[in-house]
């Protein structure tokens, strides 16, 4: 069950349509916090050396880690523009990452997936850059994390974090891609997500699944080979297992939608640049604008709420078992 908690509005910096059937009311633009919740913060197509507004995201990131004590930060991908990485020695490790994200409530664990542009160079380097970092946290191009809620180990939150680009044959055939693609057994990454899914303990509370490329979209990826692939490969699988979440990037904005079926999908893709949004069927909420998501997931309740640049609270919504 969910319920809508802000209605649609524009202004100069951004623009936000939210679906008028749903249950909704005037957007307060406070942050809310609850106490006792894992909070953390999902931002993602970041890396840009701190241009095109990645430096304003990464500063009201960290007035928001700060003021809901996020434990943890996700990425959705994407991390370094225009291409990569060439090794885990690269300057834009620290020029993009480092040197950008250095509010102290940001000092935490960072559990990153990799994106297309992260796979032109070499996405093993981002995988090896894990054990320079403290806080960079990719063991392998495809993971698993769960969490506790309040310490509370009978009640906790299952991340799996997937690598969604061999999920599309065109990037076979990508001179680009190709060859860091080949390379990867996507049946054998299907096999160990619907093993993790399939049997997961009675105390996992949440599902939640973070790929780079969405399922669906209302921006300009709507009807994308890319997007078409990784929803005819995942979709039945999320619902089957019935995951509560499917986290992306990819498109530059944010994003609600609600397809047929229990999988909410948020798209968090704005931490360094926006594009057009729009609401389509599945849309509950679509953004242009820069920015980043803040959840916080109890045993009943998971709050995502989405933030601007200028750390305005621009949508919020409930989702609830």
């Amino acid at each position: 069950m969910f319920s809508l908690l802000l209605i649609a509005h524009t202004s100069a910096k951004a623009q936000v349509y939210i679906r008028e059937n749903a249950k909704s009311q005037q957007a307060d633009s406070v942050l809310t916090t609850r106490a006792g919740a894992l909070n953390f913060l999902a931002m993602g197509d970041w890396g840009r050396n701190g241009a095109d507004h990645q430096k304003e995201v990464a500063a009201q990131m960290g007035k928001t880690a700060a003021a809901v004590n996020a434990g943890f930060v996700v990425s959705t991908g994407d991390n370094f523009y225009p291409s990569g990485v060439i090794s885990e020695q690269d300057p834009l490790f620290r020029y993009s990452f480092e040197d950008i994200y250095t509010a102290f409530p940001l000092q935490c664990d960072w559990y990153l997936i990799l994106g297309n542009h992260d796979y032109k160079s070499n996405p093993d380097a981002q995988v090896a850059y894990s054990k320079i970092s403290r806080r960079w946290k990719m063991p392998a191009r495809y993971y698993a994390k769960t969490f506790a809620i309040n310490g509370d180990t009978t009640q906790q939150v299952l991340l799996a974090f997937i690598d969604t680009n061999p999920l599309i044959a065109e990037f076979y055939k990508n001179a680009e891609y190709g060859p860091n693609v080949r390379s990867q057994d996507s049946a054998r990454q299907k096999q160990w997500l619907d093993g993790l899914l399939r049997h997961t303990s009675k105390n996992i509370r949440w599902k939640i699944v973070v790929g780079h490329h969405p399922l669906y979209t209302g921006g300009s990826r709507t009807e994308g080979y890319d997007t078409k692939a990784v929803r005819a490969s995942l979709n039945s699988m999320l619902d089957q297992h019935g995951v509560d979440l499917y986290l992306s990037g990819h498109e530059h904005s944010l994003q609600h939608l609600k397809p047929a079926g229990k999988t909410h999908h948020i798209i968090s893709g704005a931490a360094s640049e926006k594009t057009a949004a729009r609401l389509v069927p599945e849309s509950l909420m679509a953004a242009s604008a820069y920015g980043f998501w803040v959840f916080s997931v109890t045993g009943n309740e998971l709050l995502a709420q989405a933030v601007d640049d200028r750390g305005k609270v621009i949508y919020k919504t409930a989702i609830r078992k």
